[in-house]
């Protein structure tokens, strides 16, 4: 694979709390272990906003998966970096090092301008990754990697669906995914992967990262098509392509064969001549 092949990585960003972090700055004077400031952490969380979600300037990468697919819109291969180790420190830099290896491809994700590009940006502070070309500023704004709607270096799906936040999109990537006839939300939901985390299942985890790369790579492709940049027909035959790119790497790995035992095929209501 040759790195002008990879035009867009389809990418996602799993997380925990650094517990470590939280005692030091919410809880400075009370000795805390790490795993129990994380648990009051949450459960003050849970008290004020009804969700236990830690806020991702507490949080580090423990898991970042991404397709890689052609300017053609093709699946070449997906990967998840640093495994089996998710050393949060050594994912930053592969991700960070493989944007700039494969030329800086479109990053495409779904609500990663909120929260899996600025949690990766940050990381790259906390572990000393430089990264000058994703921060470059010279030139027109309309041009810089970071600028909200330069869709050629990021584009953001929810941000497309939602007009840019000027809506909400309620139900998120597992809504879109469903219409499309795909599985979405498989048994694993993004709340849990701290308790995942903390009992030692990061092979749980990946496979949860890849079944929503997928997700987010067939959502993709439909967007392709509203945008006019891709025939209704040819990405049917790319999904096509793609499930069976799947099939063939199913017996070594397990988040392939969960997401084909719970496809589901896109109705087309285009199909017949009655419908036309």
């Amino acid at each position: 694979m040759a790195a002008t092949d990879v035009c867009y990585l389809v990418f996602d960003v799993e997380s925990v709390a650094d517990g470590h972090l939280v005692a030091r700055v919410r809880y400075p004077d009370e000795a805390l272990e790490p795993t129990d400031a994380v648990r009051r952490y949450r459960d003050e969380l849970v008290e004020k906003y009804q969700s236990d979600f830690v806020p991702y300037t507490y949080q580090v990468p423990i898991s970042v998966v991404a397709a890689k697919v052609t300017s053609d819109f093709q699946l070449l291969d997906i990967v998840a970096l640093d495994e089996p180790h998710c050393r949060p420190h050594v994912i930053t830099e592969k991700f960070w090092r493989g944007w700039e290896a494969y030329q800086r491809p479109t990053l495409v994700t779904f609500n990663g301008r909120s929260f899996d590009l600025p949690l990766l940006e940050l990381a790259a502070f906390r572990f000393g990754v430089g990264i000058p070309g994703w921060f470059d500023s010279q030139g027109p704004n309309y041009k810089q990697p970071r600028y909200r709607y330069n869709t050629e270096a990021h584009l953001d799906l929810y941000d497309l669906m939602t007009n840019h936040g000027a809506t909400r999109l309620t139900g998120g990537l597992n809504l879109l995914a469903t219409q499309l006839g795909k599985p979405g939300k498989i048994g694993v939901q993004g709340h849990m992967v701290q308790d995942l985390y903390d009992q030692g299942k990061l092979d749980e985890i990946n496979d949860y990262c890849r079944c929503d790369v997928l997700d987010t790579y067939f959502v993709f492709l439909r967007a392709a098509v509203l945008l006019g940049q891709l025939s209704l027909d040819r990405e049917q035959e790319i999904i096509a392509e793609s499930k069976q790119w799947l099939y063939d790497r199913a017996d070594s790995n397990a988040a392939f064969r969960i997401y084909l035992d719970h496809w589901g095929d896109w109705t087309n209501p285009w199909a017949g001549s009655e419908a036309r």
